[in-house]
């Protein structure tokens, strides 16, 4: 649902069918009707602090939506708050995109009653300068492209392929300056892709390569200018359903299976993003899709593949075949001699042991690059926490018919994220890059304020990294 976002000098210019917002520390959240005007009293705590605003924002749009409120009204200066030192600027930003955030519910596949969906349909704010109508707008912006990630990630797996996936990238970056070149399996084969190829090869559906490439701050390189146009290459792991292949998942593992292509979706999006904004930034996507399907001709345990770098890759575990698709990806990156290389991608479920459901896992032998993401994911709610990459957990995953196993020696039962995060290292060694295990971000849990499903996880951190590196 569309949200219009309506500025006013002043709230008595909004109608008696809006629901008014009230800030302040009160003993709990209500809402009064008096003179045919309902009021919302949103508590809040006098020492607010930025992860608590986030869910304060998000908290006013559900209960605005719980008693089906079409329209709301606040002014800007109620979410400004003494103890947070936030700019009137990055407060707009912050506004705009919670807004939209917490509006969002994937009803694609619900039939509509007569009175339709329930959601917020404008939001009126008053006591705002043109330069916060802008910042606002802006959040707006980036919380739609959010949000057509999770639309994007939430789709049934039956009606998302590697097809589907590659013409949605299409779509997304329609009439913007994104070129999409999606290399099927015999331009693949010519490519020596062969990591990419040996997971898809279960299934039915062709296995896709989609290369999207913006180029805002031009091709051609110049003297003194050449770390400005090298591009920032996003790379995001594109699995549409992963059945584990032949060490198939045990039943209730399947279940959410269809949003192994996140990463992909928050590549997809966060390309058509940068667009949009117009950024002076060269940014490449690039998405290896498959579907790692059980079937005759499946990939199997014991099997050696080599990989587009020449380096082999032992498959211990079919069902760890995320980091065998990133890893012919990451080699693929390196013709863009690319300025740092991101990768992004449900990996791992030891991510999810190790930090729960509140901040992805990040790796990288780079400690500044490190700092910048972990600050643009206290400033944007994509939380991240840093996980350890140390030289000597490269020995559990030496091979011993092939060069590196896809899975740590089976002795060892702990610390699978830093081992998936080492392996995708071999491919990428030499280039300034970061690996994001989204694993644990990519529904919503219980108390954010939020609808089930995707979370579009990380398009808001990767857009502020790329606007501020």
């Amino acid at each position: 649902m569309n949200m219009k976002i309506t500025f006013k000098n002043s709230l008595k210019e909004a109608k008696k069918d809006t629901l008014f917002i009230s800030v302040g520390p009160k003993n709990k959240d209500e809402i009064i009707k008096e003179n045919g005007v309902k009021t919302l009293f949103l508590k809040c705590e006098e020492k607010m602090t930025l992860r608590k605003l986030f869910l304060l924002v998000r908290k006013m749009v559900a209960m605005a939506k719980g008693i089906k409120a079409e329209k709301m009204a606040f002014d800007f200066s109620d979410f400004k708050f003494k103890s947070m030192k936030l700019g009137d600027v990055e407060l707009g930003e912050l506004i705009g995109s919670q807004l939209d955030f917490a509006n969002y519910e994937f009803v694609e596949y619900k039939t509509s009653t007569e009175e339709g969906f329930n959601f917020v349909k404008e939001i009126i704010i008053s006591g705002v300068n043109k330069e916060i109508e802008k910042a606002i707008l802006k959040g707006h912006t980036i919380a739609e492209e959010v949000n057509k990630t999770r639309t994007l990630a939430n789709m049934p797996g039956g009606d998302m392929t590697p097809q589907i996936l590659a013409q949605k990238a299409k779509e997304a970056v329609k009439n913007l300056p994104v070129k999409v070149t999606v290399l099927g399996e015999k331009e693949m084969e010519k490519q020596k892709m062969r990591a990419i190829l040996s997971v898809g090869h279960g299934s039915d559906e062709e296995s896709k390569f989609i290369i999207m490439e913006y180029y805002g701050a031009g091709k051609k390189e110049t003297r003194g200018e050449q770390s400005r146009t090298k591009p920032i290459v996003l790379v995001g792991k594109g699995v549409t359903f992963d059945t584990g292949g032949i060490n198939l998942k045990p039943s209730n593992s399947l279940l959410g299976m269809n949003m192994d292509m996140s990463g992909g979706a928050a590549v997809i999006h966060t390309l058509a993003l940068v667009a949009k904004m117009k950024l002076k930034k060269n940014v490449i996507g690039l998405i290896p899709s498959v579907e790692n399907m059980a079937s005759g001709k499946s990939y199997r345990p014991g099997d050696v593949i080599r990989s587009m770098s020449g380096k082999t890759i032992e498959v211990l575990n079919t069902d760890a075949e995320g980091r065998i698709i990133l890893a012919d990806a990451l080699t693929y990156s390196q013709k863009y001699k690319p300025e740092v290389v991101v990768d992004i991608a449900t990996l791992t479920g030891a991510a999810l042991v190790a930090l729960g459901e509140r901040a992805s896992a990040i790796f990288t032998d780079d400690e500044d690059l490190s700092k910048v993401i972990e600050k643009a994911g206290e400033e944007t709610g994509d939380y991240v926490w840093r996980l350890p990459m140390w030289e000597e957990y490269e020995n559990e995953i030496k091979g011993s018919l092939g060069d590196w196993t896809n899975d740590h020696n089976k002795s060892l039962r702990y610390g699978g994220s830093i081992y998936a995060a080492i392996f995708l290292y071999q491919f990428i060694k030499g280039h300034k890059w970061v690996h994001i295990d989204m694993a644990p971000r990519m529904t919503a849990m219980q108390g954010e304020n939020l609808a089930g499903g995707a979370l579009g996880t990380p398009v808001r951190l990767l857009y502020r990294f790329i606007e501020e590196y």
